[in-house]
């Protein structure tokens, strides 16, 4: 994987209680759009998921929104999702997360909750499995995911976290320097890669 053309972003649908997180969503979208990147997400107007969106359209970006049918029905601004360039609507969270799979070149995990976490553990999982090789960052915005990287770490120390060469996510303290981080990722993750020994990569 050296080419990247759309990046799926996994993260809250509130705001969460730091500004800060919101702000990050915003200048990611910015950045995706300043770069031609499209942002596949999970459709939600609100919260990060919002910000993320409105920061990509607003600098004139492309946005594919994937929402389960169900889902629908609880978004109370349904004209906003109107306002995306390409909304795909599945039967449900399973067919929404493959969706959203197959349509990324790369993934980045905001600040969020319980959803958040289970979608880019899902994807570090089948990057153990060596079902995919595509960059996947953590946005540790004022140092968010610093607990469940500490646990990372736990893990591989215990043993229990195998071809860990393959779990190598990357982490970004600053919401602007995301995206150089993924196309540097895509531009040097070669096959040779493979025989080295990694840990946690920080930027």
């Amino acid at each position: 994987m050296n080419t990247i053309e759309s990046v799926c972003v996994y993260c809250g649908s509130s705001n969460g209680r730091d500004e800060s997180h919101f702000q990050a969503g915003l200048t990611l979208g910015r950045g995706l759009a300043d770069a031609g990147l499209r942002l596949v997400y999970g459709a939600g107007t609100k919260g990060i998921m919002g910000a993320v969106a409105r920061g990509t359209m607003d600098a004139g970006g492309k946005v594919t929104g994937i929402i389960p049918k169900f889902l629908i029905r609880r978004e109370a601004n349904e004209v906003e999702l109107t306002e995306l360039d390409e909304l795909i609507v599945t039967e449900d969270m399973h067919q929404r997360k493959h969706g959203m799979f197959e349509r990324a070149d790369a993934f980045v995990a905001l600040p969020g909750g319980i959803g958040t976490l289970e979608e880019i553990v899902e994807i570090m999982t089948w990057a153990q499995l060596a079902r995919h090789e595509k960059p996947m960052v953590f946005a540790n915005i004022g140092g968010f995911w610093n607990p469940l990287l500490t646990l990372i770490e736990h893990m591989k120390q215990e043993g229990f976290v195998h071809s860990d060469h393959r779990v190598r996510p990357i982490v970004v303290d600053r919401a602007e320097d995301i995206v150089p981080a993924i196309l540097k990722a895509a531009a040097t993750r070669t096959a040779g890669d493979e025989g080295d020994t990694a840990t946690i990569d920080r930027l």
